[in-house]
């Protein structure tokens, strides 16, 4: 299934001179692991806090920041020697706790169901608990799509465009929220298939 993910590759190797450089720097894996958690976390706290539709613009750049951040500290962990459990921990959790802080701003939108809000985030978090699950039946951590968490990336950026230009999306919005549940279902079976 066609997934933001599958380009990964050609986005991390733009950013291996980057992260080689961070490397040499004594930057450590974690450290850019928890900074990309407290990034989204003040992100989403901010947005919460304004209460306008302006400072959805936020999400967009701090959304690509997040993903070359998550992209260069797997790659200090695995061409750096830089592997720890703690480590991942931190990834996992972080990105967890990151697709939350960010999807949060989603209830101060009128006319949005927060049940369908709610449903989404929670969705969110299934899909990314069933890809961990995965190696404990001897399979790989799974990240199919179609609604994985840079695909939720990808979505939740063009929102942090599309609502402050044309604020009337927000009155279709309920639809939407159902169509990403849906796909959030839809990948959540995807990846329990491949695992099994």
């Amino acid at each position: 299934m066609i997934s933001v993910y599958q380009l990964k590759p050609k986005f991390q190797q733009m950013l291996r001179p980057l992260t080689n450089g961070l490397a040499k720097a004594g930057v450590t894996a974690n450290q850019v692991t928890v900074f990309a958690m407290l990034l989204s976390i003040a992100t989403g706290g901010v947005i919460l806090w304004k209460q306008s539709l302006l400072w959805f613009y936020l999400l967009p750049a701090v959304l690509f920041l997040r993903m070359a951040l998550n992209a260069i500290d797997g790659m200090l962990a695995r061409e750096h020697n830089q592997k720890s459990k703690l480590g991942a921990y931190l990834n996992e959790l972080g990105d967890v706790v990151s697709d939350v802080a960010l999807l949060l701003p989603l209830f101060i939108l009128p006319s949005v169901s927060p049940w369908l809000v709610g449903a989404f985030i929670f969705m969110a978090m299934l899909v990314e608990f069933v890809g961990v699950v995965a190696p404990m039946v001897g399979k790989e951590r799974q990240y199919q799509g179609p609604m994985g968490k840079s695909d939720r990336a990808l979505v939740l950026g063009l929102l942090g465009i599309i609502l402050p230009l044309w604020p009337i999306v927000v009155e279709y919005l309920n639809y939407g929220l159902v169509v990403l549940v849906a796909l959030s279902v839809f990948t959540m079976v995807n990846r329990i298939k491949v695992a099994l």
